[in-house]
């Protein structure tokens, strides 16, 4: 018999460890022999658990840089990329640096990694990073709360930490996300959960995730990542694309994936848009998907005290994933600055040290904007140094974490939220229902 054939799997913390046990596990003709990592900082230093996918031995992670010379050190037959907020040129880029070490290079799909629920699932997904993917997701929540139906959201993995510790988190409470070591990136996704009362479940292996969630829950939504593709197979699956990014909606790895495969697409931020870029991203995505529902719709905001802003010098804290490698050069604190008088925007690269310094100079065309980066504790401790040299009289908070809660933050906060508002199409809370009802009555 062969030798099985040695892989190598690229990834960012998330995808790379779902899929590795989804294909992995029980696989005798592949063998895992390594990860790399990329987008985040400090995750190339650990290891993934052996035991999660039946070996004796844990699983090294590398930086993504030592692709090539991995390949041949390791005698690595296959890579597989497992991660995702790439342009489809970069993909190829990485494609051929595997080949051009000797590899064959392999992209898995929803076959191979999607889970099965036993209850129905509403996915929501999106062609890029930032285009308001967890605020649809707690408007559904609470939509199906009001009407008494039992929902589990599951989030797209996130795990920074000791991935033992994290195989699986059910966060309810600000002690659960203090108690979980939440990094600022991790709880601006979970805060808005927990500030509606809702719980949100996480983790390492979505297997075991899934089942707990479902001793809960009549339905399961499931909160996407960047623009990643679900890892349950949906019975209802929900894109949102970005007239503010015309034109991404098909240069993305896998948002063109989520895109073609959507049963509803969502346009967000119509009111933001010109109207003759919605009128381009319309054409462009039911051109690749003509049976897809279209709905328009827009993120409404709302500031704390917004008369506070008014002539006031303010530093604006933007959410980090949306404005790094999400590619947005603004978000909604942004905004509300402008909307309500601020009498000028404190630029954070004269002020910004360690971490923060080399995070802005990575990211050039963010001008007026501090990305909420806090993936470890001395990036935490830079972005406080980095708000408290501002001189600012006031923090514009566009972060979901609730920045004041996630460092020590010295200058006056001013939060910034925005929430899910329909504009036009049909009624999406009835497709949705309406959904869950079709795949209700299916046996499970």
């Amino acid at each position: 018999m062969k030798r099985p054939f040695r892989c190598l799997v690229l990834g960012a913390a998330g995808r790379d460890f779902h899929d590795a046990q989804r294909f992995f596990r029980d696989e005798p003709r592949f063998e895992l022999v390594a990860f790399t990592a990329a987008q985040i900082p400090s995750i190339d230093a650990r290891s993934f658990p052996g035991a999660f996918i039946g070996y004796p031995s844990d699983i090294p992670v590398h930086p993504e840089r030592e692709l090539e010379s991995l390949v041949r050190a390791l005698d690595i037959d296959v890579v597989l990329l497992s991660y995702s907020d790439l342009a489809h040129e970069d993909v190829m880029h990485l494609a051929s640096r595997a080949q051009s070490a000797g590899a064959s290079f392999m992209l898995l799909g929803p076959r191979h990694t999607e889970l099965r629920s036993t209850r129905p699932v509403v996915a929501v997904t999106a062609v890029r990073t930032g285009v308001g993917k967890s605020s649809l997701t707690q408007h559904l929540a609470e939509h199906l709360r009001d009407r008494g139906v039992r929902a589990a959201v599951l989030r797209h993995p996130m795990p920074y930490g000791d991935l033992r510790r994290q195989r699986v988190q059910r966060l309810a409470t600000w002690a659960d996300l203090d108690a979980a070591g939440c990094t600022v990136e991790e709880r601006e996704e979970y805060v808005p959960y927990i500030e509606r009362s809702l719980v949100i479940w996480a983790g390492v292996d979505y297997e075991a995730v899934l089942r707990a969630a479902e001793s809960e829950a009549e339905v399961v939504l499931w909160d996407g990542g960047n623009n990643d593709s679900p890892f349950l197979r949906p019975d209802l699956l929900i894109t949102l694309v970005d007239p503010l990014r015309p034109g991404h909606e098909t240069r993305y790895y896998p948002g063109e994936t989520n895109l073609r495969r959507a049963d509803i697409l969502v346009a967000t931020k119509v009111r933001a848009a010109r109207p003759e870029d919605l009128a381009a991203v319309k054409a462009r995505s039911l051109a690749l998907n003509p049976r897809a529902q279209w709905v328009e719709a827009d993120l409404h905001i709302e500031v704390d005290d917004p008369e506070r802003i008014r002539g006031r010098r303010v530093l604006v804290v933007e959410d980090g994933p949306t404005t790094t490698h999400g590619g947005m050069t603004f978000g909604a604190a942004t905004l509300a600055a402008r909307k309500y008088g601020a009498g000028s925007i404190v630029d954070p690269r004269e002020h910004a040290v360690g971490s923060i310094a080399a995070a802005l100079a990575a990211y050039p065309a963010l001008q007026g904007v501090l990305p909420a980066l806090g993936y470890t504790e001395s990036q935490r401790a830079d972005l406080a140094a980095t708000i408290a040299a501002s001189g600012a009289d006031l923090v514009l908070d566009g972060s979901p974490s609730r920045i004041d809660r996630a460092v020590d933050v010295r200058i006056p906060v001013v939060r910034v939220r925005y929430r899910f508002e329909q504009l036009a199409g049909p009624p999406l809370l009835e497709l949705v229902d309406q959904a869950i009802a079709s795949a209700s009555q299916v046996s499970r």
